[in-house]
């Protein structure tokens, strides 16, 4: 497959061009942007809608993904992850990625001394342009900056094209296509040099000085500005017949550049007499203009030493590079000419204390140097210390390095910042202030024309610097950071110990600081294995302790950023530190705060300032979240054992809890789950204001897609503190939730421990109600191999039932006695079924519980089925539905639904049993319910088999494989027994045996014998038809002693 984006967005598969929808072309030309790479959904429905989202751009999403991968035709071209989608491309199918791998090899053969493969190399990359990039795309936010970065790209390697061509005595072959560019692009000097230098060497030295006084008159007339020094050195050196403009000998091919003993390219010196003829002498640039004389002015070079073992961030080096002079530094050879001065750049860098601000900013200004010939200042302005650095200090320091003598320097502030921007004036100087204090202490340390450049680190975010490129630092990958460890600790070892040096990054919570700091101890004890300093680390009351070695120490640098919070902004850290949630909303902060959410919010900002709390992400319901990093809640722990009682510490964490579930309580009797009746402990509950707690819940399930991960959090956190009603009733508020999302393992991990809690403590109506949870949860969406999970129901139901009576709850024992009727029905009881269902609706009437009296009509309906009573199961069926609609829980209405449609199509009213399925397909996926999705994929396939429908295999399969990626082996069991029936009938006999040998035991481990039996028979059928007789024979047998087997009936 090829995509094009270098023009129109364009795709082509094998049978030709492929058409898509504006919507799905944009989605398309957002995941271009970054071939491969996943991005965050929010990015994407940013990139489709902008600043106007629907309400349902997640939905929405998830359909034109959908519809995308159908265009396609290959749904694995858009992968899913964890956060947002990525597409998978192989190489050479993205015409942008092929022109960037064509211009590195390019820029490679030039830096080699080799113009003439260079400029072919480029040439063959320029070729693969249609037009700009993502023409009719490039108004969306996440193409747009792509865009504009590969044509602004384009427009660069065009010039180094032609300074390619030049240097090969080509000019006659380029002056035309320079004059065209020159009237595209009036405002590049670079294509204007480059015309010139054609012009004057084709003889035309006239027209030369006229396209440079063209140039002059419409800078000056239009921006203000006169030309840059290279040009009008280049227009001095046309008027002085300079001879050192005179063209090279034209060659064809060349041989590479002889290279120095230390690996470098000789230089023999400026580009244009690099072409083959006589080298040009070292005072002839690039466009053959003379070198600008030597400054008289000192050249300070103040930048510290670079990192030798720096590590990783190269994103984040080129985006910086870009930034401080609109080129990636490595684009150019080491020995390559300064570049031309662009716009003063300010370019900040913000992260938490350890995460490699200065080490990136050093590393960067290293590789930019070359562009600043004029020098490189550099100060640490102390910002996350006590006394941060006076910026008149620094200005007295910075102006001495620029040849003011003492005496000269003026006394105040702004005179001082006057000369000294005055001293920068004409000049190419990169200033880096790292670990600066806030903007106040920046500004008049900045430079005030173009050609200057500025790096900024910092703990807090500069946002009131005026035009800045802030950069967002965050800790390392993984891998990168496994890579720091061992450039400093030593490649083998850690490629010998690959599980320790993982759980020592892991532990280091992968932060730079912490990571360099273990490498370093490791590296001073070659006898240490890394499994030894993973588990010195591993102890978390001591590993802040461990993390420090010579003048490095994590807490230290944490404590810096401490130090400068207010008493009230401390306390909020601390207790924010207690919680093991992976983040959280402000509400929460209020909570443990036991304060107003105004309040809370203040020492949110406050941290996030110094970098102690990071912004996660705005969630479903539109609140920010916030995260701590492990290491900086480490530090949190400490100093709350160190400042808080414990009473007080255990006080905040229930405030906290008691507000998740005050909400969910509130929440899960909206959530479209099972019709369970919903139960409740003692727990003491944190209301918030009503308005608030309003806004939060108008879309209950959009705030349990937001909390479940800290709920689940902070209900495995209540467990370990052994508050069981808190532990129970928030592990319980989940279940609906989990159930209609199909979050099977986390529905599981939650709920397991709090169970086991509630057996310890005695708690038995915590006990029942996880219990039933979990009975549901193993019967229906387990993926255990062994057993009989209907029979295990049958008794996990009897033991239910007997825990709600020795509380007292009817409700409970109405719906223990429904789970009691599913494993009697499953074992062929269906007298002593239909007594247990009875019996649960006479519970449920009793208390007026609607939910109960609708499940029970609804196994009531199941038993009917089994015994083939159609009719009664339709009237059952039909009783269900009006009270579904009662309840106005639209997940058991489709449940409703599928059951009824089921049952017309089995009394002969198959039209409106189609309708009811398929209305009932509809509502599951809207609630994107994957469990009553399938159900009613399974119930349409039987459907289509009846009637002959084609739509029966490609039903099934979308059902199989559902259920197979969900876990889901019940209904695994099923799509595959329908599949197998399909493929036999089709005559694909290998295929059902395959389909088929894979259902029965999944079957055996259901106990459910009415499907067991007819899957063996199918079986038997698929293997006499490929010939083997005796196999056929046992499985038959195995089916025939089901339907023997004596039925216990009372």
């Amino acid at each position: 497959m090829e995509f094009e984006v270098l023009g129109t967005l364009e795709v082509r598969s094998r049978e030709g061009g492929v058409r898509l929808s504006p919507k799905i072309g944009g989605l398309l030309a957002a995941l271009l942007c970054r071939p491969n790479v996943m991005i965050s959904e929010d990015r994407l429905v940013e990139a489709l809608w902008e600043d106007t989202p629907p309400k349902s751009a997640i939905k929405s999403l998830h359909v034109y993904v959908h519809h995308l991968r159908q265009a396609l035709g290959e749904s694995g071209r858009v992968g899913r992850g964890p956060v947002g989608y990525r597409l998978m491309t192989a190489p050479g199918e993205v015409d942008a990625v092929r022109f960037e791998e064509l211009v590195d090899q390019g820029r490679l053969a030039l830096a080699d001394g080799n113009p003439e493969r260079g400029g072919e190399l480029l040439r063959e990359g320029l070729a693969l342009w249609r037009g700009p990039a993502f023409t009719g795309q490039d108004t969306m936010p996440l193409v747009r900056e792509e865009a504009a970065r590969l044509n602004e790209l384009r427009q660069v390697v065009a010039e180094e094209r032609f300074d390619a061509e030049l240097a090969l005595g080509r000019h006659r072959d380029v002056a035309a296509e320079l004059t065209a560019l020159v009237s595209e692009f009036p405002y590049r000097e670079r294509l204007r040099a480059q015309l010139m230098t054609a012009l004057y060497r084709m003889g035309r030295s006239t027209e030369a000085l006229e396209a440079y006084r063209e140039g002059r008159d419409l800078l000056v007339g239009e921006l203000g500005l006169e030309p840059g020094r290279e040009l009008v050195r280049l227009e001095q050196a046309i008027l002085a017949n300079d001879p050192e403009l005179e063209a090279p000998q034209r060659v064809e091919n060349r041989a590479p550049r002889p290279r120095r003993a230390d690996g470098a390219v000789a230089r023999a010196g400026g580009g244009a007499g690099d072409g083959g003829g006589a080298p040009a002498p070292a005072s002839a640039d690039a466009h053959g203009a003379p070198a600008r004389p030597h400054a008289v002015a000192p050249v300070p070079a103040q930048l510290p030493p670079d990192i030798a073992d720096f590590t990783g961030r190269r994103s984040q080096v080129a985006q910086l590079g870009f930034g401080l002079h609109g080129e990636d530094p490595g684009s150019r050879s080491a020995d390559a000419d300064p570049l031309p001065p662009s716009p003063m750049v300010i370019s900040a860098v913000a992260g938490m204390g350890g995460v490699g601000k200065t080490a990136l900013a050093v590393h960067v200004a290293h590789e930019q140097a070359r562009n600043f010939p004029d020098g490189q200042l550099y100060v640490n302005l102390r910002g996350s210390e006590s006394s941060p650095a006076d910026p008149a200090q620094v200005l007295s320091r910075f102006l001495h390095a620029l040849g003011i003598e003492g005496g000269v320097v003026p006394d105040g502030l702004e005179e001082r910042a006057a000369l000294y921007r005055s001293r920068l004036a004409d000049r190419r100087v990169l200033v880096v202030l790292d670990n600066a204090a806030s903007e106040r202490q920046v500004r008049p340390l900045l430079p005030g024309t173009p050609g200057c450049a500025v790096l900024i680190t910092s703990r807090a975010r500069l946002t009131g610097l005026e035009g800045a490129r802030l950069i967002d630092l965050d800790v390392f990958e993984p891998q990168q950071a496994v890579a720091l460890l061992a450039a400093i600790a030593g490649a083998e070892r850690v490629a010998a110990e690959p599980a320790a040096a993982e759980e020592i990054v892991r532990l280091c919570a992968h932060t730079p600081l912490a990571v360099r700091i273990a490498g370093a101890r490791l590296a001073g004890r070659p006898q240490w294995s890394l499994a030894r300093m993973a588990r010195l680390l591993g102890d978390e009351q001591r590993r802040l302790d461990e993390l420090a070695t010579g003048d490095l120490a994590v807490r230290a640098s944490f404590e810096l950023s401490y130090a400068g919070l207010t008493e009230g902004t401390r306390r909020a850290f601390r207790l924010m530190s207690t919680l093991e949630v992976p983040d959280f909303a402000a509400w929460a902060v209020a909570a443990l705060l036991d304060d107003g959410l105004e309040r809370a919010e203040d020492h949110i900002e406050a941290l996030v300032d110094a970098q102690l709390l990071t912004i996660a992400e705005t969630d479903a319901t539109g609140r920010l979240r916030y995260r701590m990093h492990d290491l900086v809640r480490l530090f949190g722990r400490d100093r709350a054992e160190a400042e808080d009682s414990a009473e007080d510490r255990a006080a905040a964490q229930q405030r906290a809890f008691g507000a998740w579930l005050w909400l969910a309580e509130q929440g899960t009797e909206y959530v479209p789950g099972p019709c369970y009746a919903t139960m409740h402990g003692l727990a003491p509950r944190w209301p918030l204001p009503s308005d608030e707690a309003t806004e939060l819940l108008t879309d209950p399930m959009a705030w349990f897609d937001a909390e479940w991960a800290a709920m689940s959090a902070a209900a495995l956190q209540a467990c370990g503190l052994e508050l069981d009603e808190l532990a129970w009733d928030l592990a319980g508020c989940l279940a609906k939730y989990f159930d209609v999302r199909g979050r099977f393992d986390d529905w599981r991990r939650t709920h397991e421990p709090a169970l086991a809690l509630c057996r310890r403590t005695g708690n038995k109506r915590g006990e029942a109600v996880l219990w039933r949870g979990l009975t549901d949860l193993q019967t229906w969406s387990s993926t255990q191999r062994s057993g009989d999970a209907m029979a295990e129901m049958y008794d996990q139901s009897q033991q239910m039932l007997d825990l709600f009576q020795e509380v007292g709850d009817k409700r409970g024992m109405s719906d223990a006695l429904v789970m009691r009727t599913w494993g009697l029905v499953s074992q062929g009881k269906s007298r002593e079924a239909m007594d247990s269902a009875e019996a649960a609706l006479d519970l449920a009437e009793a208390v007026d519980y609607l939910g109960g009296r609708a499940r029970a009509y609804h196994v009531m309906a199941i038993v009917d089925h089994e015994e083939k009573r159609y009719e009664d199961a339709l009237g059952h069926m039909t009783k269900t539905l009006e009270l579904a609609r009662l309840l106005g829980n639209p997940r058991f209405e489709a449940t409703a639904l599928q059951f009824l449609g089921a049952a017309q199509c089995l009394t002969g009213d198959v039209a409106n049993g189609r309708d009811n399925l398929l209305r009932s397909l509809d509502m599951a996926r809207a609630l994107e319910d994957r469990y009553s999705e399938v159900f009613s994929l399974l119930y349409l396939t039987r459907l289509y088999i009846a009637v002959g429908d084609p739509d029966a295999l490609p039903t099934a399969l979308i059902a199989a494989e559902h259920s197979r990626r969900n876990g889901m082996d019940h209904h695994l069991a099923d799509a595959l027994t329908l599949l197998g029936d399909i493929q036999l009938a089709d005559g694909h006999t290998e295929q059902a045996v395959a389909s088929l040998e894979e259902a029965v035991p999944l079957w055996r481990t259901r106990g459910w014998h009415s499907f067991l039996a007819p899957a063996l028979r199918s079986l038997a059928q698929a293997y006499e038809a490929t010939g083997r007789q005796a196999a056929a024979a046992e499985v038959r047998r195995e089916a025939d002693g089901l339907t023997r087997e004596p039925v216990a009936d009372h």
